[in-house]
């Protein structure tokens, strides 16, 4: 009787073991997607603000440009 209640304790603890395993492999996994998802959102906002930044200077430009015309009609 007593062996069977050792070695339920030897196999319980092996079955603990390897589930734990598999809970902290999960994890990490997890974990790494979750970080490669924050810096692939990282690149997108980056790549969003260089393109509004592009958008404003063309405006920019544009409006001086129109700025320059309408002086030039005036001087006329």
């Amino acid at each position: 009787m007593e062996a069977i209640i050792i070695l339920s304790i030897i196999f319980g603890s092996g079955a603990l073991i390897a589930l734990t395993a598999i809970l902290t492999a999960h994890k990490r996994s997890s974990l790494k997607l979750q970080i490669k998802m924050l810096e692939t959102e990282t690149q997108l906002e980056q790549i969003r603000m260089e393109g509004y930044q592009l958008e404003t200077e063309k405006m920019r430009l544009e409006l001086e440009h129109s700025k320059q015309l309408l002086l030039e009609t005036r001087k006329d």
